[in-house]
């Protein structure tokens, strides 16, 4: 297989079946239904869903019976509110004990507070605008991730901020300010192509410039013509996603020819997965898994034998 002879492992997320901000997405999937089509369709690595197994035996057995490796799961994060921070940490210790269980190295991490994701009662649970952080925000935020990394490595772990869309960090100078402000040490990137696209930034210019920095990866391909339509019409991330503005690699305008390239360059080594988070009944699945692995190991294929021209598919 192609896809052995790369230095770092491609896996695929259950939220191509089974949707984390949009619940209608994939509600009527059952654990067995994504492992099951995760595992056929050759890959070991995922990340955790709200349909897996709550209870660590239970999803330890899980796992186990369809040879997938846990990699990490998301955590949302309130660290720009520093009444919150006692708590936050607390749930983050939690989640991090848990992640350990699976033998997980990197922690998915994003601060929410102010997002259009933010579940704060004044603000709504689907906001068409971010309450961007203002500098009291910005130094909070920074205290946190720097505590919460502190218990991430501690354990073995490391903390890889998400940036991503419709929250207080996604645009390019954001995710500057984020890292300019925070220690290696203790706070890594996660890379999302789709994430980074939609926030403004150019996906390759950000994976080159904070190489050194990331830790874990998404592969997220974007629609463009739904992104202008969002645009321009103002929707919220949920809106956003309910029309289709994600895909997976192959089928949207990213190039990922470069991104590859730059992986296999830099020797990766890490885990890289597929994300499409659409809805499962528009776009089936296991078809657009199929068709993005086939397009992604045609680029590597490519890729090692030299070959640099590769057509968007």
């Amino acid at each position: 297989m192609v896809l052995d002879q790369i230095p770092f492992h491609i896996g695929i997320h259950p939220i191509n079946w089974v949707g984390e901000d949009v619940l209608e997405h994939g509600d009527f999937y059952t654990y067995e239904d994504v492992m099951g089509e995760i595992a056929t369709l050759g890959f070991t690595g995922t990340e955790n869903s709200r349909k897996f197994p709550s209870d660590i035996t239970e999803l330890k057995k899980a796992l186990n019976k369809y040879g997938l490796q846990l990699v990490t799961q998301w955590k949302s994060v309130y660290f720009s509110d520093p009444k919150r921070h006692e708590n936050e940490l607390k749930a983050y210790r939690k989640h991090v004990a848990f992640l350990k269980e699976f033998g997980c190295k990197v922690i998915s991490t994003a601060e929410i507070g102010g997002s259009m994701l933010n579940q704060d009662p004044t603000r709504g649970q689907d906001e068409t605008y971010v309450e961007r952080l203002n500098e009291e925000g910005w130094k909070y935020l920074v205290e946190g991730l720097h505590k919460a990394g502190e218990i991430a490595r501690e354990n073995g772990m490391q903390l890889v901020y998400h940036p991503h869309a419709g929250t207080v960090v996604e645009q390019p100078h954001e995710i500057d300010r984020l890292m300019e402000s925070t220690d290696k040490d203790y706070v890594s990137l996660l890379f999302d192509s789709g994430h980074a696209y939609y926030g403004g930034n150019d996906p390759v210019n950000l994976l080159t410039k904070y190489y050194d920095r990331i830790q874990y990866i998404h592969l997220k391909d974007v629609r463009q013509h739904i992104l202008n339509k969002a645009r321009v019409e103002n929707y919220s991330i949920r809106k956003s996603i309910r029309s289709g503005i994600f895909t997976v690699p192959g089928e949207g305008c990213i190039d990922f020819v470069p991104i590859f390239k730059t992986l296999m360059e830099k020797k990766y080594t890490g885990w890289a997965l597929i994300e499409g988070e659409q809805d499962p009944i528009e776009h089936p699945p296991y078809e657009y898994a199929q068709r993005s692995k086939a397009y992604i190991e045609k680029i590597i294929r490519l890729e090692m034998r030299g070959s640099h021209h590769l057509p968007h598919m």
